[in-house]
């Protein structure tokens, strides 16, 4: 556990010393309030313009788009947000965000996230490379292990972390090479951008098929 007190804290002076926080939200008490206030009944009737990519409940039929239902709704307006000032870019996305208010943000994530998440779809196989970094991470490499922040089934965790249980394994694998190569740049700190970087695309591959293929 000490090691890994110190590992972590070697990974945020890192992240301190190279990057600022990418993304313009702060999670101050105001912000919550705004989050909390989402009516999912109203969300869902701004949700028929999400429907073409995402599906009428958040479950996408296309595995390069992600899954939204059963996602945390901190995560889902921080990511609408993020889309909307420019801090992750996706052209679709940001014409879509730019015409939303604060309270059409916060009730899209309402919506999304009482919806049950999309059934288990990785393709299995062997997974035994990188249960190490799943379950104990990398010290040498200054990898945390992925249920620290995720959660012990992939579930994420309150506020700033994302559920990746049930997302598709394209989706899950897109996403990580895409910190890797820092073509996403919104996490806070740099900190998935620091951790991908340390990853082979070997390991990448397994780490999506494993969280797809896992329940929520």
């Amino acid at each position: 556990m000490n090691r890994w007190i110190v590992g972590v804290g070697t990974l945020l002076l890192a992240t301190a010393l190279q990057a600022g926080p990418s993304t313009q939200i702060a999670w101050t008490e105001e912000t919550l309030e705004i989050v909390e206030s989402g009516n999912p009944e109203r969300g869902q009737e701004l949700s028929q313009r999400c429907a073409s990519c995402h599906g009428d409940k958040g479950i996408s039929a296309n595995p390069i788009f992600p899954n939204l239902a059963g996602q945390l709704a901190t995560y889902l307006y921080r990511q609408l947000h993020d889309y909307k000032d420019g801090s992750r870019e996706n052209p679709m996305m940001q014409a879509f965000a730019a015409g939303l208010s604060e309270q059409d943000m916060a009730d899209l994530a309402a919506f999304y996230s009482r919806q049950k998440p999309a059934e288990p779809a990785g393709k299995g196989g062997d997974f035994t490379a990188v249960m190490a970094l799943i379950n104990h991470g990398d010290s040498k490499r200054i990898i945390p292990p992925c249920r620290v922040c995720h959660g012990e089934h992939g579930q994420g965790e309150r506020i700033d972390t994302p559920r990746i249980s049930g997302q598709s394994q394209a989706y899950l694998e897109q996403t990580l090479k895409a910190y890797k190569n820092g073509s996403r740049h919104n996490d806070i700190y740099s900190r998935m951008r620091l951790i991908a970087q340390q990853l082979t695309d070997a390991e990448i591959e397994r780490l999506a098929a494993y969280y797809a293929g896992l329940a929520p």
